[in-house]
């Protein structure tokens, strides 16, 4: 699988992106793009984050990792490689996550723990999948979602 990404838009918890990293090395996906706001394993003078490392358990070595301002950059880089992106997001055009396929390049995207992925970035995604939320609340931790959107699209 080490032509599939994700993309982690503005999510601030340390917390959830290493659970994502933990999460994207055992589904064996290729590379995270860590974009605007959202912390990377490294702080800004280059040194391991102690609080990363102790919830990724490791992966943060093992999946690789780039950091971007701007998830505009990022967006022209995969699709001009001829990524499929795949946005995880609750909004008025997302369809049911079980009928969204990965292809052979795919890219999925999540977004900031309470604001979500802004329409500007949606518009940019190939197709917007949604998690049905049929009990009281309305939506999922961003790394939970990630994770059975993950396990769910890609078959694993």
């Amino acid at each position: 699988m080490s032509e599939t990404a994700i993309i982690i838009h503005d999510v601030r918890s340390v917390q959830n992106v290493a659970s994502i990293f933990r999460t994207a090395a055992a589904a064996g996906i290729g590379t995270i793009y860590l974009v605007g706001l959202t912390p990377t394993p490294v702080d800004r003078f280059g040194r391991q984050r102690k609080d990363f490392a102790k919830i990724a358990l490791g992966s943060e070595h093992i999946v690789s990792w780039e950091h971007y301002k701007s998830i505009v950059s990022i967006f022209k880089k995969l699709k001009k490689e001829k990524f499929y992106i795949i946005g995880l997001e609750q909004s008025k055009n997302s369809i049911d996550y079980k009928k969204v396929k990965a292809k052979k390049k795919t890219a999925i995207v999540v977004g900031n723990e309470v604001k979500g992925l802004p329409k500007k970035v949606l518009d940019k995604c190939d197709v917007v999948a949604e998690i049905p939320m049929p009990g009281q609340k309305e939506s999922l931790n961003v790394s939970i979602a990630l994770a059975i959107a993950l396990f769910r699209v890609w078959g694993i």
